[in-house]
């Protein structure tokens, strides 16, 4: 039986994507957080900060020297200890510092970044909880779709891009229609290929976000006190987050962080060049 916070969940902030103002940040909502659901509510939380560990971790590995995101589960110092020994991390990741460590990748054909990504999605997707199994597959999807359909509108290689191993995904790598095939079994396919015709890319991400926000509605309709509701509205707290600190640049950013992502080893044709 679920439990239910009637109390949290009415104390909540009503938000929208284009929120001016927050009662509080994303991390500061996961630290009350602690304190106000049962433990094992908390561990469905942890989950969606996942991503956060996945970047620290690998820029540990990698030694970027990039700033240690605090959004993340863990701490750099038990990071740093399991990367010396990995024991008491999630399975996927301590999969992935040994396959590191090793210089035997599990999938070798594709970049650190994704390898990583794709085994995270793989542990996601086998969760008891039936909303946090359903948001990772539905983000896994849009992230796949987004990928590939931006990389054939520049005729660029995306078959290891790819995240995932599950059927859609491989489906999306193999595939050569215009649907890949999936129109029916997806019913916001359509939906999102329009999107992604947008060049201007911050209206673009906005647009996406909105078909994340909106799907999350839907899947949460009918969930009024559950963790179900607190988890959906993590998620969208980290949205209006990010929308609140955008400013001027994001074009740019995203732009390229897009060739990065498609490039990869590949050689981009002259066509696709920052404007």
């Amino acid at each position: 039986m679920k439990r239910n916070y009637y109390y949290l969940v009415a104390g909540l902030q009503d938000i929208t994507i284009d929120v001016h103002k927050l009662q509080f940040s994303q991390l500061a909502f996961r630290e009350e957080l602690k304190t106000e659901v049962h433990p094992d509510d908390y561990k469905l939380v942890e989950k969606l900060f996942l991503p956060f560990d996945n970047a620290n971790l690998l820029n540990l590995l990698q030694k970027t020297g990039k700033p240690f995101d605090e959004k993340g589960n863990f701490s750099q110092e038990r990071l740093e200890e399991n990367i010396k020994e990995p024991h008491d991390l999630p399975e996927y990741m301590m999969q992935f510092i040994a396959a590191f460590k090793s210089k035997d990748p599990l999938m070798p054909d594709m970049s650190p970044e994704n390898e990583l990504t794709t085994l995270f999605f793989d542990q996601m997707l086998g969760l008891n909880n039936e909303f946090l199994r359903n948001w990772f597959e539905f983000e896994l999807n849009v992230q796949n779709i987004v990928t590939a359909l931006l990389a054939r509108k520049y005729e660029v290689p995306y078959e290891f891009q790819i995240i995932g191993t599950g059927e859609v995904a491989g489906i999306i790598r193999k595939s050569h229609a215009r649907d890949f095939g999936l129109g029916a079994e997806i019913d916001y396919l359509e939906e999102l290929a329009n999107l992604v015709r947008n060049d201007n890319i911050q209206e673009r991400e906005k647009a996406i976000d909105e078909l994340r926000w909106k799907y999350l509605d839907e899947e949460i309709f009918f969930e009024y006190f559950t963790i179900e509701k607190i988890l959906a509205f993590t998620i969208k707290l980290g949205m209006a987050e990010r929308w609140l600190g955008i400013d001027k640049d994001f074009g740019n950013e995203m732009f390229k962080k897009l060739l990065k992502e498609l490039q990869s080893s590949y050689e981009l044709p002259e066509s696709f060049t920052e404007k």
